[in-house]
Parts: C-alpha cells; sequence; structure tokens
C-alpha cells in the first residue's frame, strides 16, 4: 500500500456517516477524484470505474474503504458487479435502507 493510498483511506474515515444515495454518491466522487489526482467536477457517475482506469487493486482498495466508511460488509467485486457509480450508489443505498 502506497503512502497516498493510506492517506486517502485516513481521510474518507473521517466523513460523516451515510444517510442515503447521495452522501455515497459524494462519498465515491470525492474518492476517485482525490485517487486520480481529478477535479470532483470531472467525475460523471454513468462512466465506468474501469474508463478511469482502476485497476483491480485499486477497485478492490476503493471497496474496502468504502466497506469500512459504511461500517458493513461487502463483496470486494462491487466495482465489477456494479461498473459505474450511479449503479453502485444505487445498490448500497437499497442494500442499506434494506439492512
Amino acid at each position: 500500500m502506497s503512502f497516498q493510498q493510506t492517506e486517502l483511506q485516513q481521510d474518507f474515515r473521517k466523513l460523516q456517516e451515510p444517510s442515503g444515495a447521495k452522501d455515497i454518491q459524494v462519498w465515491l466522487i470525492a474518492y476517485l477524484s482525490q485517487l486520480l489526482d481529478i477535479k470532483p467536477t470531472t467525475v460523471d457517475i454513468e462512466c465506468s470505474f474501469d474508463s478511469y482506469g482502476l485497476d483491480s487493486s485499486a477497485a478492490f482498495g476503493l471497496t474496502g474503504d468504502l466497506e469500512d466508511w459504511l461500517d458493513c460488509e461487502l463483496d470486494p467485486a462491487l466495482t465489477y458487479d456494479y461498473p459505474t457509480i450511479e449503479q453502485l450508489l444505487h445498490y448500497l443505498a437499497q442494500t442499506l435502507a434494506t439492512a
């Protein structure tokens, strides 16, 4: 794990707990923008994680950090099952609402 990834994990653990899909969307956009060093406004929730160049290591890191933030167990392959921010946040919002 790189220093940047460790720093990123610490930053995102401090964010408030999610109250719905919008909070998850904001978290995912902020996470990707910081990880990829791009402006949050350039993150398109309908584009695939793959289109942003996330390799399997980065995708599993994202899932692990999201799992920590949401305080629930998530399948490490979520970004493959739900390949866009939009698809992933709808899945997570539904899952968390029924938990």
